[in-house]
């Protein structure tokens, strides 16, 4: 009985950490950028570059190189310059790294977006993977 409770409490465990991570199909992509005014001509680009960095995750935590920082969420930004670890918002994008991995990508999309503004596509370093071969997002 007592190991009928213990799994039941574990799972409801598990159920809350993982309710705000999201993997997102291409059209779902498409559709919340559009909800967060990417640009049209843009789209194919930032599909690509969530595909490859994060596979449409919200929750993804990546190790960057043997530095110790770490990438975090849909556009994997880096704790190194654009989030901070600690629970009070910092850096350039004034967020949390927490705050870019819930499934409301409100506060990761602005911060892409000045990412982007600051250095465009190259400031992900597997954006060469997305260069010549954008994904068809006609059907979306």
């Amino acid at each position: 009985m007592k190991l009928d409770i213990f799994l039941l409490l574990v799972f409801t465990l598990s159920l809350f950490f993982v309710g705000d991570a999201r993997q997102y199909s291409r059209c779902e992509l498409v559709r919340q950028l559009r909800n967060h005014r990417f640009p049209t001509n843009k789209l194919r680009q930032w599909v690509c570059l969530i595909e490859t960095h994060s596979g449409g995750r919200t929750d993804l935590i990546s190790r960057t190189n043997r530095s110790g920082y770490r990438e975090y969420g849909l556009f994997q930004l880096s704790d190194r310059f654009w989030c901070s670890k600690s629970d009070l918002p910092g850096k350039d994008c004034n967020v949390t790294c927490a705050d870019l991995l819930t499934d409301d990508i409100t506060k990761a999309a602005k911060c892409a977006k000045k990412v982007y503004r600051r250095h465009g596509f190259t400031a992900w370093y597997g954006w060469s993977k997305c260069q010549g071969s954008l994904p068809d997002i006609s059907a979306c």
